[in-house]
């Protein structure tokens, strides 16, 4: 059996597949928002996220930060790929970060 190397992640994962049926959550994500695994994303969502997530099924990923309950967030969503490359649906991380987080140019 392969270890859950999600299951306890200081981040939330969350991952649906290409008809927006959640098929996991790791703690976090599950601590967050409750345990959605089995049922749809898309009534949790805007019309303008539901857009937004119809596109990214097509390919492409979304990064963005939002400030919620006195905390500052980073929210990366991106499609993950079956074994033939296709698209199988897409993986959300929402993790902490820092109000002054540093930036490097490397």
């Amino acid at each position: 059996m392969i270890p859950d190397y999600f299951k306890h992640q200081e981040g939330s994962i969350t991952i649906c597949n290409k008809d927006g049926i959640i098929i996991y959550m790791n703690d976090k994500s599950i601590a967050t928002f409750g345990n959605k695994i089995g049922q749809s994303l898309f009534p949790c969502h805007s019309e303008k996220s539901i857009e937004k997530i119809h596109a990214l099924l097509q390919g492409g990923s979304n990064a963005y930060t939002i400030e919620k309950n006195g905390l500052k967030k980073i929210i990366y969503q991106t499609p993950w790929k079956d074994d033939n490359g296709e698209i199988g649906g897409l993986i959300e991380y929402s993790f902490v970060i820092p109000f002054d987080m540093p930036h490097h140019i490397r």
